[in-house]
């Protein structure tokens, strides 16, 4: 089933609309209470400078300084989406490829996102 919303008399209709995957993961991962988001992608790691010759792999960062390294581009939505997640109480967000999705989550692979921008303790993780 796609999008509804209610007409008039309050029957629900098919709407058209856009879903952000990453955002609307953000949400679910904070009403689940999970306190770990992984975005998985074909990519590695967020880079910063992207496309230049001083381009270099993003391991760590709190959302402040993730946002302060990154422009808008095609990372944006899932930089977005990890830095809010990290901002709204989840203990850790990872920026990464689909085959790394182990490492991600046991810190050694991708964009680790954290409020402090290092890699938090399992007891910060699973209260």
């Amino acid at each position: 089933m796609g999008p509804v919303a209610r007409d008039a008399r309050g029957t629900l209709r098919g709407a058209e609309a856009v879903i952000y995957k990453d955002l609307t993961a953000t949400l679910l991962a904070q009403e689940l209470g999970a306190h770990a988001l992984l975005l998985l992608t074909d990519v590695a790691a967020v880079v910063d400078n992207f496309g230049t010759g001083d381009a270099t792999p993003i391991d760590r960062a709190s959302p402040e300084a993730l946002r302060r390294l990154t422009s808008p581009g095609s990372m944006g939505p899932k930089v977005d989406a990890a830095c809010r997640f990290v901002e709204r109480g989840g203990a850790m967000a990872a920026i990464g490829s689909l085959t790394d999705a182990l490492g991600l989550l046991a810190g050694s692979a991708g964009t680790i996102v954290t409020a402090t921008g290092t890699y938090p303790s399992m007891s910060t993780m699973v209260q």
